[in-house]
């Protein structure tokens, strides 16, 4: 079976807390190498493993305009048909081998996933290599593919245009809050042809810059000999589709408000809908020494459902149904993200909340049982994320994505577990005052009011904020939580920390 997904991660996602291996299953043996080509491979070894699991991540960022709509088509075509097959042929080739191929897009990657029965791994090296070097974009697929995209919304949701804005103002400029990141405009996808798909093909899907995992029950020097026969004749890159560096490391803070489009703060036709409040702030990069404290600072504060801020901006005072807080890592650099959504006319009192949950951990501190509720949380979902060989490969496709080594999470709960309450208190002081983070808030048309975040912010000031399309949403690492890519089964989204992650299926918001 073969399916196509887009996937948003501003993000990219939520990169997500991926767990070790359960401890029966021993050290993994993994070998890695950089063809000659440049496609760095690395072969991990998944004793009697029914199943062989590949991730191939493709830089596939979003920077250049003009290119978005064929980017958009190309994902939703690839897989479809090469020179030798078509749709039905490749159907038929991969029930033989017992494969399953599908494809996601995250804010930076292009991610092609296989799964397939241990004993048809080189055919499924040969399928994936057809795919690769003998593309196909057959017009019928081309045409489906393009009322597929004038059927979907063209116009960005709320939350797309509020998390835009917050970056744009917390980082500057770049491709993760323009529209240049969206979704292409409609009459730019239905006015491409098969020519273009392939030019673009020859451009951007190439080894150079990319990365491939494999995770199965062969000896991993076999697999590399394998991959390097099958994959050889694949040429071409680097592309240059990565996200540059935000133009600030940290956001520049200050509050943010955002009106329905045509209307102001003091009203418009705009009814129903819901608050949205979205605050954007300084981030610990998941290989920096130490994340391990932020790690347990974000979780106590926003993740999980018992966290501060369930407790006192849902539970307490009833003001919103959907709250979390995760750090957000990719290419662009890492930063905190807390969101909320609520009854229409309630995200000035939302945001005073999240602004007094901040300042009170910042300037006090968490108590021990709060850091060991947080970490004995960490330390389960670190069992229970990867409990299946998709999600290992996933998480070992994001470990090379993200320039990490491959037994990095194996020490993660030993970190965890060193972690003091008073380096989670400092974490917090340092990364977690209210005034260092953008506070950006929505309100659907007429009942949009003016926003009070405590005394120790100014009063918002309206920003004009750009309404053109988005990228095609995809499944995520739930708003990407996490560093760069998807996940076979993806976690609830309170859960993420930032490592990366490349799931089958993910689902996520790209801004």
């Amino acid at each position: 079976m073969i399916r196509a997904r887009t996937a948003a991660l501003p993000t990219g996602v939520p990169p997500t807390l991926l767990p070790p291996a359960p401890p029966a299953a021993g050290p993994r043996t993994t070998l890695s190498a950089v063809l000659p080509t440049g496609l760095r491979v690395l072969a991990a070894h998944a004793a009697a493993a029914p199943l062989a699991e590949l991730r191939l991540v493709i830089p596939y960022a979003r920077t250049e305009p003009g290119l978005a709509a064929a980017q958009e088509l190309l994902a939703a075509c690839l897989g479809t048909g090469s020179r030798d097959r078509t749709r039905q042929d490749i159907a038929d080739r991969a029930a033989d081998l017992g494969a399953e191929l599908s494809t996601v897009v995250t804010a930076e990657s292009l991610i092609l996933s296989v799964s397939v029965l241990a004993p048809g791994l080189p055919g499924a090296l040969d399928l994936l290599a057809e795919l690769l070097l003998r593309p196909r974009y057959e017009e019928g697929e081309v045409a489906l593919a393009q009322r597929r995209a004038a059927a979907a919304p063209r116009a960005p949701a709320p939350r797309v245009r509020l998390r835009r804005a917050a970056l744009a103002h917390g980082f500057g400029p770049h491709p993760l809050s323009s529209e240049s990141g969206g979704t292409a405009p409609l009459l730019d996808v239905v006015s491409l042809l098969p020519d273009d798909l392939l030019a673009l093909h020859a451009r951007a899907v190439v080894p150079g810059g990319s990365s491939l995992v494999v995770l199965a029950g062969e000896e991993p020097d076999a697999v590399l000999r394998l991959v390097g026969e099958r994959l050889a004749p694949w040429s071409g890159g680097p592309s240059g589709l990565t996200l540059p560096p935000f133009a600030r490391p940290a956001p520049h803070p200050g509050p943010l408000e955002l009106t329905e489009p045509g209307t102001s703060a003091a009203g418009g036709d705009a009814v129903g809908g819901q608050s949205l409040v979205l605050t954007v702030g300084p981030g610990v990069p998941t290989a920096d020494p130490l994340h391990a404290p932020f790690h347990l600072a974000q979780l106590l504060l926003g993740g999980y459902a018992s966290a501060r801020l369930a407790r006192q901006v849902r539970d307490r005072h009833g003001l919103a149904y959907d709250v979390s807080a995760g750090l957000r890592e990719n290419g662009a650099g890492s930063w905190l993200e807390i969101a909320c959504a609520g009854a229409p006319g309630g995200a000035g009192r939302i945001a005073a909340e999240i602004t007094r949950c901040l300042r009170d951990l910042a300037e006090d501190g968490p108590s021990r049982a709060e850091v060991d509720r947080a970490r004995a949380y960490a330390a389960g979902f670190t069992r229970f994320a990867l409990a299946t060989r998709a999600e290992e490969a996933s998480a070992l496709a994001g470990f090379a994505a993200a320039g990490l080594e491959p037994d990095w999470l194996d020490g993660y709960r030993d970190r965890l577990a060193a972690v003091t309450p008073e380096q989670v208190a400092e974490a917090a002081a340092r990364h977690l005052a209210p005034d260092r983070a953008v506070v950006a808030t929505y309100e659907p048309g007429p009942t949009a009011v003016a926003v009070s975040t405590g005394p120790r912010l100014p009063a918002p000031t309206a920003v004009a904020v750009s309404t053109g399309p988005r990228l095609p949403a995809p499944t995520t690492v739930a708003a990407h939580t996490g560093p760069r890519l998807p996940a076979h089964t993806p976690a609830p989204a309170a859960t993420r920390t930032p490592i990366p992650a490349v799931p089958h299926d993910q689902k996520g918001a790209l801004p």
